[in-house]
């Protein structure tokens, strides 16, 4: 080997070297679960946990494919970045100037999956019976791997208008750069493998998630591995193990009936709206009864129609959200036995509308690593070091409970999410930036899945364990919350 080539190896080995030991440094499950009663009733399960990372090594395997040099790979993701820069990012901010709210977005959908048609990819609209969902899939993909790609499109609703203030407007332009890159490489190289973009409305419309209908309807059969990303404060990931972003949630409306009468003689009717608010009452006083990570989050949604009847129809819209299911079941019982109680205090009567839920997904650390280690490499700013709460790379749970994924989160915003500052800054460099990164860092992941066994054996053997897991995981928590033995009352 030539001094130039002999150097030049040397430098790169040792950069590897020093990757391997920064991110091996980094404990796996520093943050294993997200409550201190979680990690000791299922101690046994973080600890088999722990012994699954340790032998995946996923900070050694992001090292090695992300430090070493890669022209094939960094091609890709210069064309990514060329995507974004040359035609993307105005597309990014055009949708995020028209907010349209879940399933509703009619012009964000044409925008996307025009784009998607021009670049070689065939558009299946309306699956799973959803207007606004869609399926693309490249047309000049040959069997191997199934790579994925979640976009997001609507708009938070807003009191005064409605917002990109979670910038889920930028969600499909990204997707775009990375389908387009990829499968651009994927042709040029006769690289085995192909890319399906699954357009997934209504996220803010959940719970039932619009992903969990898709899922249902079997739209995302066949994907091995999915990538998504989302707006963030910093650039950081989740640990592996069990959860979700945003607690597990159960979505419910109580929905009283009482009579109607004239406000000056309102002892002739029963008050509906009177039972909404005992409901609001009894859910405070109960708050002290609950564990402290327990979430309780209730709007009116009808209360009457004029001052002068009393109101013989109320509904109270519910998110009654804890950090995991077996906990939440107890706190959604006392809530429905609220209500029962504000109906039977009132002489009115109620009825329980359990609309949907969103559930624990799967963490996968040989994926999360490897697309931090991008979002690094490629300049993401305000970086967390430490692995957060393990969350699956979707909010649903159920998607990421099946196939394999991970969720890119580089710094994108100095607002709160579900901010107009959040979306005010999707237009501005630390938006365009964090998108930037975040299109180069899944192309690059992607590029890696699709051309090396190893890291795909890997994700398959890392999620196929975690996930026979979760069984023991539920049925240790089953033990650590255990219901008080309330006596009858005596004289």
């Amino acid at each position: 080997m030539p001094a130039p080539a002999r150097s030049r190896h040397r430098l790169a080995h040792h950069a590897l070297a020093a990757a391997v030991a920064v991110l091996v440094a980094v404990p796996p499950l520093a943050r294993a679960q997200e409550t201190p009663t979680q990690r000791a009733a299922a101690s046994d399960v973080v600890k088999r946990q722990g012994e699954l990372e340790q032998r995946i090594n996923a900070a050694a395997l992001a090292a090695r494919l992300t430090a070493a040099p890669n022209a094939k790979r960094d091609a890709v993701v210069a064309r990514a970045k060329a995507l974004w820069d040359g035609e993307l990012q105005a597309m990014a901010d055009d949708i995020t100037r028209h907010p349209e709210v879940g399933f509703k977005e009619e012009r964000s959908v044409t925008i996307l999956t025009d784009y998607l048609t021009r670049h070689g990819f065939a558009v299946e609209k309306g699956v799973a019976g959803l207007a606004t969902a869609f399926v693309a899939r490249y047309t000049k993909g040959t069997p191997g791997p199934n790579l994925g790609i979640i976009v997001e499109y609507d708009a938070l609703r807003g009191t005064v208008r409605d917002y990109h203030g979670d910038q889920h407007s930028t969600q499909g332009p990204i997707g775009l750069a990375v389908a387009v890159a990829v499968s651009e490489f994927l042709t040029a190289s006769k690289t085995p493998g192909t890319v399906t973009v699954y357009g997934t409305p209504a996220e803010e419309m959940m719970p039932p998630p619009s992903k969990t209908v898709m899922h249902q309807a079997g739209v995302f059969a066949g994907a091995d591995v999915i990538v998504r990303t989302h707006s963030s404060v910093n650039s950081q990931r989740p640990a592996p193990g069990f959860g979700t972003c945003c607690l597990n949630i159960d979505g419910v409306r109580y929905i009283f009936s009482g009579a109607p009468a004239h406000q000056m003689t309102a002892w002739e009717g029963r008050d509906a709206l009177t039972a909404v608010i005992h409901l609001f009452q009894n859910v405070d006083g109960l708050r002290k009864n609950m564990r402290p990570e327990t979430r309780i989050q209730g709007i009116i949604t009808e209360g009457g129609k004029a001052p002068n009847v009393v109101p013989d129809r109320a509904v109270a819209d519910f998110y009654i959200r804890y950090p995991d299911e077996v906990y939440l079941a107890q706190v959604k019982a006392m809530i429905d036995n609220a209500a029962r109680g504000a109906a039977l205090a009132t002489g009115t009567k109620v009825m329980i509308d359990d609309y949907g839920s969103m559930r624990d997904g799967i963490s996968v650390a040989a994926l999360n690593e490897v697309a931090f280690a991008y979002i690094k490499k490629y300049g993401g700013t305000n970086v967390v070091n430490e692995p957060q709460k393990p969350q699956g790379y979707e909010e649903t749970g159920s998607v990421s409970r099946d196939i394999p994924g991970v969720g890119f989160s580089a710094h994108t915003s100095n607002g709160g999410f579900h901010t107009y500052e959040m979306e005010s800054d999707a237009l501005a460099d630390v938006g365009h930036q964090g998108f930037r990164i975040d299109a180069m860092a899944m192309s690059a992941l992607l590029y890696d899945f699709a051309t090396d066994a190893d890291f795909r054996t890997r994700v398959k053997d890392e999620f196929g364990s975690t996930k026979s897991l979760f069984g023991d995981y539920v049925a240790a928590l089953r033990k650590a919350y255990p219901l008080p033995d309330v006596k009858d009352p005596s004289k």
